[in-house]
């Protein structure tokens, strides 16, 4: 996995997320992975409305992912951020009923390019969102991945935030289910060392 490389979703960046997001036609639904963002008059009206929203938040400072990189291409993303930045999670009154306390960062959404599925990048991308948290200063981290038993039920574009599986392989427990057949993994990641 050496030849991909890990950026951050910024301004700078948000020309080649665009290249990724435009190549999967607009990723779920054209949503352009603004559904986890707080609901505002601008979400969901449109694919260009989602787009112009989630260039809006990545110049705000308030929208952050994990770009997998494949030369000067981006081929993967997971989205992460803070509760406040990414509220709209699936079964939220389920999970907000079980929960102890929120997390410092929530990973929401890991999509890779059809053609570079099964080389295992959505972990690449997970690694890579993990890796950003440390820089920002570590915390208690979650992302609430497909719970399939172990057992490739689904079409891969379906498993919008990975598998338990995989999670598991990355340093995540799982703490509890969250809906049907999606669960809720923990990881506390340390501060980063490095600058």
């Amino acid at each position: 996995m050496s030849e991909f490389r890990i950026k951050a979703l910024a301004p700078e960046t948000f020309d080649d997320f665009a290249a990724l997001v435009e190549r999967n036609k607009g990723m779920f639904a054209s949503c352009w992975c603004t559904w986890f963002h707080p609901d505002c008059e601008e979400r969901g009206q449109t694919a260009e409305g989602n787009r112009a929203l989630k260039q809006r938040l990545v110049e705000d400072g308030i929208a952050h992912a994990a770009l997998v990189y494949d030369g000067d291409r981006a081929v993967a993303w997971a989205e992460y951020g803070s509760p406040e930045e990414l509220p709209e999670i699936h079964h939220r009154k389920e999970y907000l009923a079980t929960a102890e306390r929120l997390p410092d960062y929530r990973v929401t959404c890991i999509l890779v390019e059809r053609g570079f599925r099964g080389q295992g990048l959505a972990a690449v991308a997970l690694r890579g969102a993990v890796e950003l948290i440390a820089q920002a200063g570590g915390g208690m981290v979650e992302g609430y991945p497909h719970d399939t038993g172990g057992v490739r039920k689904k079409n891969s574009s379906f498993l919008y935030n990975g598998t338990r599986t995989m999670y598991e392989r990355e340093g995540f427990t799982y703490d509890r289910p969250k809906g049907l057949g999606n669960c809720v993994m923990v990881r506390e990641v340390d501060p980063s060392t490095r600058d």
